[in-house]
């Protein structure tokens, strides 16, 4: 038997695994998840030095490869950050159980009753690059939810992940009613591409990372895949922000959305100003961007009040840069922003700075986004920052779930129907009996 034949038997069997442990964690009630969440966060206290310690090797092996700056950042476990994970857990058991909802409730006859009820979704693969605190904030969403996962991390993160594996272990040993395979971690990006050709056993896939990840993931498979394969965030400054305060409030936002995490999916990669202000803004604005150390790209318009930027081309307009380089266009009028955004965005985050509420409904109506925002930063597109705990990812689709995904993107519906005897033939036919179609939720 060949090592392909045997680890394509192993990643069934891990699959067809995580499948039972489904359908017994599918059933575990409030009580239980939030005791469990409750012993995880415990648990990732209790061993915060072995999980730094196993990070710094990864560190060490990021720094020999030569990942710098952002990117290190981004693998970098630290006491804030463990913090910040552990308080998104306890947070998690302050919410509401989404499993077992009544989301609708009708009476279809005298005892005909129809529930509609939310259910854990099942088997989510996730796959993420490079941030290790994204595998138990993962991890804790799919626990609350009732769900099994099966997920593969970056090599860049091998033994941060591999930490925080063995942290389920200990955590299934003190919770014996939860099932010991409903977290798995695949360790090659071949069984990743197995993965892909089950959709018998996996639910859903959940693509962290690089637009070539997403989209390559997104067109190998007939699995269903929540994610987003870019973040074009916009700001549009509209034409009532040229005062002193409102100018500064809005340099204040817009810096924070380009230089607070600039390789984040919710970071600011084009500015549009409207044409009444953009030569109070730009002026002002070269300033903080000359000491934060922003590159950048200007229109035509843009480049004759900033003679030191860079042209942007027609490419610029579509490009997530993930880094300080900015592209800025002056444009007439909001309509001209919000056409601009539709049709250069990714419909992630976009928002509006404006005093005037007209403006700024017509903004948030009118971009297509899974999240807009008036006088915001985009970086607020986040599921911690939303109150969700943690998030799974951002989603841009139009699915069952948009933007920062939380609990209620990992569940579903079915519907119940409750009956006394009643068959089909009673309501068909010249002497049918009439359905009542009673709302009673």
């Amino acid at each position: 038997m060949s090592q392909l034949t045997q680890e394509i038997e192993q990643l069934e069997k891990t699959l067809k695994d995580a499948k039972a442990a489904f359908y017994q964690n599918a059933v575990l009630g409030a009580e239980k998840k939030n005791e469990a969440l409750e012993t995880f966060a415990l648990l990732i206290e209790e061993n915060a030095a072995h999980l730094m310690a196993e990070n710094q090797k990864d560190l060490e092996q990021a720094r020999q490869d030569q990942l710098q700056g952002q990117l290190l950042n981004r693998l970098k476990l630290d006491n804030a950050k463990l913090a910040q994970v552990v308080q998104g857990i306890r947070d998690l058991v302050k919410l509401p159980d989404p499993a077992g909802k009544i989301l609708a409730k009708t009476k279809l006859d005298d005892g005909l009753v129809l529930e509609k009820i939310s259910v854990p979704l099942g088997v989510i693969g996730i796959i993420f690059e490079s941030r290790p605190d994204v595998m138990p904030q993962v991890l804790s969403l799919v626990l609350k939810s009732g769900n099994a996962v099966v997920l593969k991390g970056g090599r860049e993160a091998r033994h941060s992940n591999a930490a925080f594996m063995d942290l389920v272990k200990k955590l299934n040993a003190r919770c014996p009613y939860l099932a010991n395979t409903w977290a798995s971690l695949l360790d090659s990006r071949e069984a990743v591409h197995q993965m892909l050709n089950y959709p018998e056993y996996v639910d859903l896939i959940i693509p962290r990372g690089s637009n070539q990840l997403v989209s390559s993931i997104m067109a190998a498979t007939k699995i269903p895949v929540m994610g987003h394969a870019d973040g074009i965030c916009h700001i549009y400054v509209h034409q009532d922000m040229g005062s002193p305060e409102a100018l500064a409030q809005a340099l204040k936002m817009v810096v924070d959305a380009k230089v607070q995490y600039p390789s984040a999916c919710n970071a600011l990669e084009t500015l549009l100003l409207h044409e009444a202000i953009a030569k109070v803004f730009l002026q002002d604005f070269a300033k903080d961007a000359k000491k934060n150390g922003i590159m950048i790209k200007g229109c035509e318009k843009t480049m004759a009040i900033l003679p030191d930027c860079q042209p942007a081309s027609e490419a610029d307009w579509s490009s997530e840069y993930g880094d300080l380089t900015l592209s800025i266009k002056v444009v007439p009028d909001l309509d001209a922003a919000v056409g601009h955004i539709n049709h250069y965005g990714s419909h992630h985050t976009d928002a509006i700075l404006a005093k005037d509420p007209e403006a700024i409904e017509r903004f948030l109506n009118s971009v297509d986004s899974a999240c807009v925002f008036a006088n915001a930063s985009t970086r607020f597109a986040d599921g911690f920052r939303f109150g969700f705990g943690a998030e799974v990812g951002i989603s841009t689709a139009k699915t069952h779930a948009r933007g920062p995904v939380g609990l209620e993107g990992l569940v579903i519906y079915k519907y119940k129907l409750r009956g006394q005897g009643q068959a089909v033939a009673d309501y068909v036919g010249e002497n049918a009996k009439p359905f009542r179609h009673e709302p009673l939720l």
